[in-house]
């Protein structure tokens, strides 16, 4: 794949500052355990591109020419930032039509990373989902898959953000912050349904779900089973070449129902300054590098 545009997410901070090999050496999922990756380090776990050349017996009906995208599993110097990559044929699905790189390129980690979470808290129509960092990428799209779903969502969120998480689809939101769960049961007095932990609040964020609910965060937090609470970390390296699952989120931004946001686009010099930005926080949708 020829790449257009990269997504910089938090993971690519982790990578960078080597956070992220402690991370996945506690991801019973992760192929790294344990291994030492050597040098050159290429971040990134979202890209957009061009179909540059075909292996011989793909079979997804993608052709040279077509704008896909994808998520990367970063290893050494196979990483998203960078002009070229080679990808599993299941890794790599349509771009949605009618955007931008830019915009295709925010929805493979996050998109699928909010998939996860979803499949993982097993909640059903009707039920109520609770959401941290509601206003971050994987938040707004954990909210509009499970208004898909039909599912009662109630989201934290700073005040300044009130607007872009009500457009978003949820149906309550409360202040960001401290106890959160109390906000929470405010609106819920026995507890959410599940819970999507985007914000990493962790142990801070359990007393929000009821009694026998769901609990799942995105760095690995493993709960104790306390009120026999079901905790399901989100570790999205798991949906890596799930075709399926990509390409429906692909269908669903071509239906509107999710939404693509993109912050900033920069070029790849400035790659050190979009990292910069983002762990400066108050970013709202991806910072992107554009190598086209």
């Amino acid at each position: 794949v020829r790449v257009h545009a990269a997504a910089i997410n938090p993971t690519d901070i982790l990578a960078r500052s080597g956070l992220r090999k402690k991370q996945l050496n506690n991801d019973p999922y992760s192929s790294h355990q344990n291994k030492e990756v050597l040098p050159p380090y290429v971040p990134g776990m979202d890209i957009a591109g061009v179909v540059d050349e075909l292996g011989a017996d793909v079979t997804t009906g993608v052709k040279v020419g077509d704008p896909v995208i994808a998520m990367v599993l970063p290893k050494g110097a196979h990483g998203g930032y960078r002009e070229r990559i080679v990808l599993n044929e299941r890794a790599v699905v349509p771009a949605p039509s009618g955007v931008s790189y830019a915009e295709a390129c925010t929805l493979p980690m996050n998109g699928l990373t909010a998939r996860q979470s979803l499949d993982l808290l097993e909640l059903k129509p009707g039920q109520s989902i609770g959401v941290t960092g509601a206003a971050g990428a994987y938040g707004g799209y954990v909210i509009q898959l499970a208004k898909v779903e039909g599912l009662t969502v109630i989201a934290d969120a700073a005040e300044r953000d009130w607007d872009l998480v009500s457009s978003l689809g949820a149906d309550i939101i409360v202040a960001r912050g401290p106890d959160v769960g109390k906000r929470f049961r405010e609106h819920f007095p026995e507890g959410v349904d599940g819970l999507a932990d985007g914000a990493v609040l962790n142990e801070e964020a359990v007393p929000a779900v009821r009694n026998g609910g769901a609990f799942t965060a995105v760095r690995g937090f493993q709960g104790t089973s306390e009120r026999n609470i079901r905790f399901a970390p989100t570790w999205v390296r798991t949906y890596d070449k799930e075709y399926e699952k990509l390409d429906q989120l692909r269908q669903l931004v071509e239906a509107g129902k999710l939404t693509l946001r993109v912050a900033d686009i920069l070029p790849p010099e400035q790659a050190a300054l979009a990292h910069q930005r983002l762990e400066s926080g108050g970013t709202r949708g991806r910072l992107v590098i554009d190598f086209s």
